[in-house]
């Protein structure tokens, strides 16, 4: 669909009108009317993913016949259209994308944008929408939908953070909280992004220590590193979410121990995190980092702290658990003409078994 365009010629009236780009004043009165609605949703996250260089704006107003709005934000790679286009809500590694709609999308909604998608003509459309907003999606899904199963924690915010330290908490969270303030070390909330060096120093040792626990060669675990999160990425996050990006570091006699980045919105997320274990494991820093970017986006109104991918990890899983964020299933929507979902299956698989092989 051209930009600016109506429904096909001839579609049945009940037909939504689609509008692509979506319109960024209405995109932002939905966003401002979905509980659900994440930073990673909003026309800046957009922006920013555009601004990396491989993608183009290919965000959809869909105008039902009842009224209703729908804006999904999505983004083309690369200049080709029609049959060679390939698009996403959200590529890799560039965090969840979805419906936002007025009281959040709900089946009908769904029912009606995966009807338009699976006629367009394009290669591939890939969907990672908000783990919360899962049941409604897999009732949506047409037969013809590729699914990868996900697993995310998030944390419910409700009762503000007297009752999350009290009620959600686990004694064990709240304990490496305390020790961590008795570790002597000093937290900062950066918002200007004067310290990205910093967590891209820190991010540098937990791609070693990723490496060695993979047991995969250092230049390979560097390579994929850098290649998914590259300091302009970072940069560029915090120049476009301006205000809703929050890094936050811990400090121990000068060096930095562990960092997390947080976007906040209406709700708020926590996207990638680094550390240096030799500091950060005996301080429980990650603890206390946490702890203080809940509390405030309990202050700021925020109704979840989504806690990020969790995938096969148990330790990973339990770290979140001791927050009181629980796990939703959820997944990846693929709808494709060629089985590209199946030929990185199968190139993922070949890559470890040559890892394991070699170890």
């Amino acid at each position: 669909m051209t930009p600016g365009s109506a429904s096909r010629p001839g579609a049945l009236a009940a037909t939504p009108r689609v509008t692509s780009p979506a319109p960024r004043d209405v995109w932002e009165r939905e966003l401002a009317s979905d509980p659900t609605a994440l930073a990673s949703q909003t026309p800046e996250w957009l922006d920013c993913v555009c601004a990396s260089g491989h993608y183009r704006d290919a965000s959809r107003l869909y105008e039902l016949s009842s009224g209703r709005r729908l804006v999904l934000p999505m983004v083309r790679l690369g200049r080709p259209t029609g049959v060679l286009a390939i698009e996403a809500s959200f590529p890799p590694s560039w965090g969840r994308g979805g419906l936002v709609a007025v009281g959040g999308a709900g089946p009908d909604d769904l029912a009606a944008v995966f009807a338009d998608l699976v006629e367009r003509r394009a290669m591939r459309i890939s969907l990672r929408p908000n783990p919360l907003t899962n049941p409604a999606w897999a009732k949506a899904r047409p037969r013809r939908a590729i699914t990868v199963p996900r697993l995310a924690h998030v944390l419910d915010l409700a009762g503000g953070f007297a009752r999350v330290w009290d009620q959600r908490f686990t004694g064990s969270a709240r304990t490496a909280v305390r020790k961590a303030e008795r570790a002597g070390l000093t937290v900062e909330c950066d918002t200007s992004g004067r310290r990205t060096g910093v967590f891209y120093e820190l991010f540098e040792r937990s791609l070693e220590r990723w490496a060695r626990q993979q047991h995969e060669p250092r230049a390979l675990a560097r390579w994929r590193g850098h290649r998914r999160d590259p300091l302009r990425k970072l940069r560029l996050i915090v120049e476009h979410l301006a205000g809703r990006c929050r890094l936050w570091i811990a400090w121990r006699g000068g060096e930095p121990a562990a960092a997390i980045l947080v976007l906040q919105g209406a709700n708020a997320s926590y996207i990638r995190g680094a550390m240096d274990k030799e500091i950060a494991g005996p301080t429980r820093a990650n603890y206390l980092l946490h702890q203080l970017a809940i509390e405030q986006a309990c202050e700021a109104g925020c109704r979840h702290y989504h806690m990020g991918e969790s995938g096969t990890s148990a330790s990973l899983a339990q770290f979140k658990t001791r927050f009181g964020a629980l796990p939703y299933s959820y997944a990846d929507y693929h709808l494709e003409r060629l089985p590209l979902t199946t030929a990185d299956r199968l190139v993922r698989t070949a890559v470890k078994r040559v890892l394991r092989f070699r170890d």
